[in-house]
């Protein structure tokens, strides 16, 4: 109940078993621009162990890769079947529409999450998996996916003030907006507007316009949340978006080893 709850209010996990070049770099990461939090894995034995952790995951299993099909049967057999992995959801990724593997995966295991054929048309396969994640619930309560970076040292927020910048180190990050502390309080008032932030998310450089929606406390920090305005342009939100997937899948690499 508890794994139920917390799936319905923060959205599931959804990873693609042994995806392709083309699911890699085109499916996985539009469906991130649609704000699902969507991950890569090569390695199902290590999956298996995570999605005990996780079991209200959705998992795309790309039968055409990695593993032969009687692997891939049994690895599905064995997960839909392990008593620490309920509330899992499956789905089939196939390279081609083999009427037999498709009425083995819909009507011997009943996969809720369908039999998607990749075609030259990827918008259209794109939109189909998003009607399918739709149905399963798979953004929860949530609008965006987030990346807590408490701990990353190289991923900050400049504020302009009084002719110079006062840094942030930003404490989780979303294309609505961040929230951020400082080793000095600069003391922003609710709804300052602040229209040359500059974010450094590692690498990238970004410069957006926010408006302070509030701050809490957090033990001896002050938590500020920054929400961004309107005008902060699509390409800049798509570059967050980006850099969110990105982060994230590294965290899960980094879990699954």
């Amino acid at each position: 109940m508890i794994e139920k709850d917390t799936a319905d209010f923060l959205g599931r996990k959804i990873f693609f078993l042994h995806p392709s070049v083309l699911v890699q770099n085109q499916v996985i990461t539009e469906l991130a621009q649609e704000e699902f939090e969507t991950y890569s894995v090569k390695d199902e034995v290590r999956l298996r162990q995570f999605l005990k952790r996780h079991p209200d995951s959705i998992v795309f299993a790309c039968i055409n890769e990695g593993m032969k099909e009687s692997a891939w049967e049994n690895w599905i057999k064995a997960v839909l079947t392990d008593s620490e992995i309920t509330g899992l959801d499956i789905g089939i990724i196939a390279s081609g529409d083999d009427a037999n593997l498709r009425q083995k995966y819909m009507g011997q295991y009943k996969l809720r999450c369908g039999y998607t054929v990749l075609k030259s048309d990827v918008p259209s396969v794109i939109k189909q998996l998003i009607h399918i994640l739709n149905s399963a619930n798979a953004k929860g309560r949530r609008k965006y996916v987030r990346a807590v970076t408490s701990n990353e040292t190289n991923i900050t927020a400049n504020f302009p003030v009084n002719g110079t910048f006062v840094n942030g180190h930003i404490r989780d990050i979303s294309t609505v907006g961040f929230s951020c502390c400082f080793t000095e309080d600069p003391d922003f008032t609710k709804n300052s507007l602040f229209n040359d932030i500059q974010l450094r998310l590692q690498s990238q450089l970004l410069k957006v316009e926010g408006i302070v929606f509030g701050s809490r406390p957090d033990g001896p920090d002050k938590i500020y949340v920054i929400i961004f305005s309107q005008r902060t342009s699509p390409d800049v939100r798509t570059k967050i978006r980006k850099f969110v997937h990105s982060f994230l899948q590294h965290r899960m690499d980094n879990d699954l080893k």
